[in-house]
């Protein structure tokens, strides 16, 4: 994920100011210095920077700091607080008019920063929440984009409406805002063209737009991957027609992730969602407090719980709760558990959310997980036959041959997988408290919704 080089390096100097009973103002300078050098090689302007370290250092050296019994951890929650107010300390939200009035979302964006994509993401958003969207396919200069909006707002079940490419884009916008008064939508969520770069053309185009449709607001999708030259976007966009907020793409990517600690700072526009993969449900909205946690290795578990209840299915979950109280668990369980991973992004992607498991651990877990070997656990599961699977005691040496052989695998990746499962049963049986007992939520508390693979 973005960050992952800057989390670790901000951790190493957090982990020395932890290291020192007490501490000096050359102590504080030193250390500032590093986080300094962190937030550079991350790509985040210079300027930011340069504010950014000055409020701290004026904070950190107040003798409250310097005197108190644990003035590292002081100065790590100073950093954490100035990087939350960095990014623009409250979470905004899109502004959306009453329901029974139709909210305009102009989407603008450079080709290639996956503005199409997230406009869909949007309209999934929002048809959760109870509205009912329209998405407009004004791109007209990109076939290609016409048929992408029309493929991901079918999977989203949300209407899309165009007028090929032969029309004006804002005639088809015009048009657009008709059909939606006649067909009761509240939502119009108008996809622009994004060019390669920045021209007066395409920036002409979208004032025409504001010019002659009441837009709500003017969201700018920048691709978090350029760094420093998406906060140079936003500026330019904002001069010439006025953004009210912004969305960063592929922040899951290799990113230094400099333009979402810049571009509040810069433009004084909030960053409203943030996109973490290429699924239509990879969009989360950005809470600044959650995004400085995760940078500093704190973990970022309100999202992950949040995540958890949005894509498992909580009946299962119960269920799976219950047998996993009483150690009743079997291994079509066992595939359950490894299929709500992976809706949630699989196991890295939790565990980067997870306090204190970043960078090179983070990696190191990554490079231990063998997607070959799940393959293969999944293979030996599928070929027991389903009283197999709800019962692994009746497995006798001459089923798991068969089971074996109908995996293409050796019988002893067999017993191996029998007696890791055997083993989990009865760690289960030993921590009844985890999951929660009598008169209480358990140890998991809002985890207990979560359920990982044994």
């Amino acid at each position: 994920m973005a960050f992952d080089s800057l989390s670790e390096k901000l951790q190493n100097v957090f982990r020395n100011l932890r290291s020192k009973g007490r501490l000096t103002e050359d102590d504080v300078k030193a250390a500032l210095k590093e986080v300094k050098l962190a937030l550079l090689e991350a790509d985040v302007n210079f300027k930011v920077v340069k504010q950014f370290t000055k409020s701290v250092q004026e904070r950190a050296i107040g003798s409250d700091v310097m005197n108190g019994l644990n003035p590292g951890q002081m100065v790590i929650k100073i950093v954490n607080e100035e990087m939350v107010k960095l990014m623009g300390s409250e979470t905004t939200e899109l502004l959306l008019k009453p329901s029974n009035e139709i909210t305009v979302l102009m989407m603008a964006g450079l080709q290639g920063a996956g503005k199409t994509t997230t406009t869909a993401k949007i309209a999934g958003k929002l048809k959760q929440k109870g509205r009912k969207p329209l998405l407009v396919a004004c791109d007209v200069y990109r076939p290609a984009a016409i048929d992408q909006l029309k493929i991901n707002g079918e999977k989203q079940g949300v209407e899309v409406f165009a007028m090929g490419d032969k029309n004006r884009p804002v005639d088809i916008a015009k048009a657009a805002m008709e059909h939606a008064a006649k067909g009761g939508f509240n939502v119009v969520i108008i996809d622009t063209a994004g060019r390669l770069h920045v021209d007066e053309e395409m920036m002409a185009e979208l004032v025409e737009i504001k010019e002659n449709i009441e837009v709500t607001e003017t969201i700018l999708v920048v691709d978090a991957m350029t760094g420093q030259d998406a906060v140079n976007v936003a500026g330019t966009f904002d001069e010439k027609i006025g953004i009210d907020g912004v969305i960063l793409t592929k922040l899951d990517g290799d990113t230094r992730g400099g333009a979402a600690l810049s571009i509040r700072a810069v433009t004084g526009k909030p960053i409203l969602y943030v996109g973490m993969g290429e699924k239509l449900s990879d969009l989360e909205q950005f809470y600044p407090d959650r995004m400085a946690s995760r940078i500093l290795g704190m973990g970022d578990v309100l999202t992950l719980i949040e995540k958890a209840q949005e894509d498992l299915d909580e009946e299962k979950a119960k269920k799976m709760e219950q047998k996993l109280k009483k150690a009743e668990f079997g291994f079509d369980d066992y595939l359950e558990s490894m299929n709500q991973m992976k809706k949630m992004g699989g196991i890295s992607k939790v565990l980067g959310m997870m306090p204190g498991i970043g960078g090179a651990q983070l990696s190191q877990i990554e490079s231990a997980i063998d997607e070959k070997q799940m393959a293969r656990v999944e293979g030996i599961i599928y070929s027991m036959t389903p009283k197999e699977r709800s019962n692994p005691s009746i497995l006798n040496p001459s089923r798991k041959r068969r089971i074996a052989q109908g995996a293409g695998v050796d019988i002893a990746e067999v017993n191996r997988l029998v007696k890791q499962f055997e083993q989990t049963k009865k760690m289960m049986k030993q921590m009844p408290g985890m999951f929660g007992g009598k008169g209480g939520r358990g140890k998991l508390g809002g985890f207990g919704k979560m359920k990982f693979p044994f």
